[in-house]
Parts: C-alpha cells; sequence; structure tokens
C-alpha cells in the first residue's frame, strides 16, 4: 500500500455518479453515465467522519433559520411566464455575525445538485471559520432540488418540457444574485462583502458566479472544480487516468486483477447462464455497472479516515488463498459494502440527484468523458458525442449543446483571458480526485489561485474540521481562509480610502 503523507502543493501569492447504464460492457458514453459530481460521497457524511451528521432544520433550531424567496422564474426574457414567482429556500445563520454596523462579511453556499438539507452539517468551511470573520453564513439551495422546485413536484417537473427547460446553472446563478442581494438590503449589509463558496459543480457555480456578478461577490472559493472538463479542453480520458492511478498506487496487485477482470466478466457471461452465475457470485444483477461504479466513486472520495480506495484493495489482495480472479474482486465489493444479500447501485446516490443531473448532463454540462484501449484500468469507453445527442433527444426532445459552457463562462485560453479581466478566485483541487484532471492546477494571476494537495480527493478541504484531520488538508484550508482574508482586508482599505 501506497504511504500517505503531509506533502502539499499550494501555488499561491499573498498581498474546482458514477453511474454506468448500458446494456453491454463496451458502449459509448452516455448522458446517465457522466460521473456525477457533488461534495457528498455515497456514504453521504459517514465518508469523512464515519457517522452521519445531519443539521436540524426545526423552526426552534436557534442557528439556521429557514426562508423562502419569491423567486423569479425566468430573468432572462419578459414574456408574461417569465415573471412568475416560486419558493427559493434559504438558510441562514446569524450566530457569529457582528451585524451590518461593522461591515462584517457574508460567507455565501451555493447549492450544488442536491436538496439543501444534504449540505447543513457537512459543509464546514463556513462555519469553522465564521466565527473569526464575524460572518453572517448563508446557504442558497439549487432550483430544481430540495424545496426550491417551481410549482410542482419534482417528478413533474422533469417530465414538463416547458418548465424544465428553466433548470439550467444561468437561470440559477442568477437566483444566487437576487438572494444575495434581497439579504443585504433586508440587513442593511450594503456594504458587507460577500465571498461565495461551493464544491464540485457549486464549485463551477461558485467560479463563475464571481465571473459573471463579481459586483455581488467579492471573491469565490472553487472546490473541486472542473471547470476545464468541457468542449475537449481536457482529454477525455483524464477522469479515468486518475481512477486508475489511484489504484496503482494503492496496490500494484489490486490494479491488475482489476485490469483482468473485465475479461473474465466477459467470458462467464458469454456463457449460456453466464449472467445468472454472475447474479449469484455478486449479488446484483447488474455487475459491470456495480464495478465501474465502485472504483470510480471510490477514487473521486478517497478521503479518511476511510481511504475507500485502500479498503477496496485490501480487500481484494486478501481473498482467501486459491481465490480466482472474480472471487478477489467481490473480496473488494463486501470490504467497501460490507456484506449484504444483495447490491444496489442506489446506494450510491439519490433519485432526485440522479434525475436532476441526467438533465443538466444532457442539456448544458456536457463532460465529454471517455477513455481507449489500453489507457486505463478499464475496457474501452470512447466518448462519442453523435451517440450521446441521440440518446438525449432520446430522453428529453432536446438535444445537448455541448459548446453553450465555454461559450458563456470560457474555458479555452483559460489563462490568457483570466489574467485580463478575472480577480479573487481560488481553485483548490485534491489530485486523487478524477476530477482535479479538468481542475486548475496553476495560477492565473496574483489573485485567481490554485491550492491543491496531493494526497486530497473531491471537495475535502471544504468539509468540517476534525481533530484527526491530515496536516496536508490542515494547511490547504488555512492557505485558502488567509487568501480570503487578504481579499476582506484590501476591500476595507479600499472603503477607507474612498471615503476620505
Amino acid at each position: 500500500m501506497a504511504t500517505r503523507g503531509p506533502r502539499i502543493q499550494a501555488l499561491w501569492h499573498l498581498p474546482w455518479l458514477v453511474f454506468l447504464f448500458s446494456t453491454t460492457r463496451v458502449f459509448c458514453a452516455s448522458p446517465s453515465k457522466v460521473p456525477r459530481l457533488g461534495v457528498h460521497g455515497p456514504y453521504g457524511a459517514r465518508n469523512h467522519h464515519g457517522k452521519v451528521k445531519v443539521q436540524s432544520l426545526a423552526p426552534s433550531e436557534q442557528e439556521f433559520r429557514t426562508f423562502y424567496y419569491n423567486q423569479t422564474l425566468d430573468h432572462f426574457n419578459y414574456s408574461p411566464e417569465s415573471y412568475k414567482t416560486f419558493q427559493h429556500r434559504y438558510v441562514v445563520s446569524f450566530k457569529h455575525w457582528r451585524g451590518p454596523d461593522t461591515m462584517a462579511p457574508i460567507f455565501v453556499y451555493l447549492g450544488e445538485e442536491s436538496s439543501l438539507n444534504d449540505d447543513l452539517g457537512y459543509i464546514g468551511i463556513l462555519s469553522d471559520n465564521a466565527a473569526r470573520f464575524g460572518a453572517l453564513q448563508v446557504y442558497i439551495e439549487h432550483r430544481f432540488y430540495g424545496e426550491s422546485i417551481p410549482f410542482v413536484s419534482r417528478e413533474e417537473a422533469l417530465k414538463d418540457a416547458n418548465l424544465r427547460g428553466y433548470f439550467s446553472s444561468g437561470q440559477t446563478l442568477a437566483d444566487y444574485a437576487e438572494v444575495i442581494l434581497h439579504i443585504k438590503k433586508k440587513y442593511s449589509a450594503d456594504s458587507s462583502p460577500v465571498i461565495v463558496f461551493g464544491g464540485s459543480y457549486g464549485g463551477m457555480l461558485a467560479a463563475w458566479f464571481r465571473l459573471k456578478y463579481p459586483h455581488v461577490a467579492l471573491g469565490a472559493l472553487a472546490s473541486s472544480a472542473p471547470v476545464l472538463y468541457f468542449d475537449n479542453i481536457t482529454p477525455s480520458n483524464g477522469y479515468y487516468t486518475v481512477v486508475t492511478k489511484d489504484f496503482k498506487e494503492s496496490s500494484e496487485s489490486c490494479y491488475k486483477t482489476i485490469k483482468q477482470s473485465w475479461f473474465e466478466i466477459d467470458k462467464v457471461a458469454a456463457k449460456a447462464d453466464g449472467h445468472s452465475i454472475l447474479q449469484k457470485k455478486f449479488n446484483t444483477c447488474k455487475v459491470e455497472k456495480l464495478l465501474d461504479s465502485l472504483f470510480s466513486v471510490a477514487a473521486q472520495y478517497d478521503r479518511p479516515p476511510r481511504y475507500p480506495v485502500d479498503l477496496v484493495c485490501k480487500g481484494i489482495d486478501s481473498a482467501p488463498e486459491g481465490s480466482d480472479v472474480l472471487d478477489r474482486i467481490f473480496s473488494g465489493v463486501v470490504a467497501y459494502f460490507g456484506k449484504k444479500p444483495c447490491y444496489n447501485l442506489d446506494a450510491f446516490f439519490s433519485a432526485e440527484t440522479l434525475e436532476g443531473w441526467t438533465w443538466q448532463t444532457c442539456s448544458e454540462l456536457v463532460i465529454p468523458i471517455g477513455r481507449g484501449s489500453n489507457d486505463t484500468m478499464f475496457p474501452a469507453e470512447p466518448f462519442d458525442l453523435k451517440e450521446y445527442i441521440e440518446e438525449c433527444k432520446s430522453a428529453f426532445g432536446v438535444p445537448p449543446r455541448p459548446h453553450w459552457i465555454t461559450t458563456y463562462y470560457g474555458g479555452h485560453h483559460f489563462k490568457e483571458v483570466l489574467r485580463r479581466f478575472g480577480s479573487n478566485i481560488i481553485f483548490s483541487n485534491g489530485l486523487r480526485d478524477p476530477y482535479s484532471s479538468g481542475g486548475v492546477l496553476e495560477n492565473i494571476s496574483d489573485s485567481i489561485l490554485a491550492v491543491y494537495t496531493t494526497k486530497g480527493a473531491h471537495c475535502m478541504d471544504i468539509l468540517p474540521a476534525t481533530i484527526g484531520d491530515p496536516d496536508w488538508v490542515v494547511l490547504q484550508r488555512n492557505i485558502e481562509i488567509e487568501i480570503i482574508n487578504g481579499w476582506i482586508l484590501k476591500y476595507y482599505q479600499d472603503l477607507l480610502e474612498n471615503s476620505s
């Protein structure tokens, strides 16, 4: 097993589902098998702390108060339909806020592709640092998730082609801008600087928010945000290359067993009763999908104290003597999940997230992930845009727009463009995260900064701090907060100079 150390690579200056649905194993990337982004691993908060930590949203809860804003359905049109409003949920903690008279900052967490309930009590970077800054904490839900679904149920909304058309990142960023400005007005906090935070897809939103609404947010922390995994900027196989590297570094024998297993699965499946044999051996009817998802999710959320990649490899490598390849692979499944009568893909992510994410990747978030022959430990699975488009049209009646993200937010010539007009964004990554392959890993300017750890996984830096956290993640968080502190101090200095 590879030894884990405290080494951190920080580039900065002071003054960024796997659900693999297919009918056969050798297939092209489809919308529903784009690895799901998201702060939460398949075990929710258990991934970091070993147990679930859920924040109560009861009205009696003093720290977190729930509010609803009358949100505009369509921010970019002036037809009668556009003026309809829906109840948009956000949550506020006043616990550490020093109030508007002190111009204390407002920390805003931008919700990602899940209910806001999944974030409260699980996103630690705001609450862990609010006391130091005297900050107001705000958590805003993403439209079409949780309680922030326009007019009807989630199922009805996703089936309604007209209503579903308002489910986009651009509309969501405009939602966030309206809520933030509403809060600043409501609490007379016009001079309070706003810092936005987000992880994974939410990290992309945080970076894009700073670029689109610099008059609303002073700065952004974008954790594990693969903003460069669009429009072929990042090599298609980047994600699975990192997954492979993680397993190979953990155990060479484990890596070889996994790579060999696909051939063995094919060989068994080719028998007359092959699928029945595989189903009984792995306690699931979707063996290839389960394994593909398991290995990828383990790498994406390879966080302490569990370290799921090591956990899976230990199970594979410690299988009883004489075990064949598939028996060893099953030992890895048991090591990860525990012994179960049936292993189900539903163990990874909620239906709410999966259904919403499938629409988002079938409309604008076209992430061209694939892999060729022999460049990963997985079987060949190239990204085929033509097939992808046809599957989206079949599912939703409209084709995806694979070039829209880079048209609307940028991405090509990223360094040159942002160096000219961008500022105050931290791109944080852990290099064990497969999505770091599409992240920003070098400084763009003195204020658009990359902070990464070689041992970090997906969004680990924004989770709640614990006593047992490795030194390298503690250092990463400290660097990020000191950068943010510098932005805020500079803001106060500018206000003072402009008022004199």
